[in-house]
């Protein structure tokens, strides 16, 4: 008599147990390829020590960051003051820069306003070109 042997069935069933091997070797290898973007921002020197230079006014643009988002603008020891609004500085900067090569823009902001005012006269001044920046909090 002939022995019948079963015929072993083939499971229709995935394997599972090295699935959390390969889900974690995959979030080790994105995570170490990634490459992330660094945001430039603005460049600032700072100085090294603290020292005051005198500057003559007539070099200096003061740009007065007021809470409400106006700018007041007056040039050197001038008592004539104007207000404008961020998006103005640029072309008032490159104006003023073109009369007189040695501007310096004294960026004053009222301690009250908030800070994207004085992130947006930054931008502005960046546009324009600007390179010598004084930051300064407004004296009341």
């Amino acid at each position: 008599m002939a022995l019948m042997r079963k015929k072993q069935r083939v499971s229709g069933e995935i394997p599972t147990a090295s699935m959390a091997d390969i889900a974690f070797l995959l979030l080790v290898f994105f995570l170490v390829t990634t490459v992330f973007d660094e945001e430039r921002g603005l460049q600032i020197v700072l100085p090294e020590e603290q020292s005051e230079v005198d500057v003559p006014q007539k070099n200096v643009m003061h740009l007065i960051i007021m809470p409400n988002g106006q700018v007041r603008v007056k040039q050197g020891e001038s008592t004539n003051e104007r207000m404008v609004t961020a998006a103005e500085i640029a072309d008032l900067w490159r104006l003023a820069y073109a009369a007189n090569e040695n501007l310096i823009a004294a960026v004053k902001t009222d301690l009250n306003a908030p800070h994207k005012y004085m992130i947006d006269v930054l931008d502005q001044l960046q546009l324009a070109g600007a390179t010598r920046i004084s930051l300064q909090p407004l004296e009341n």
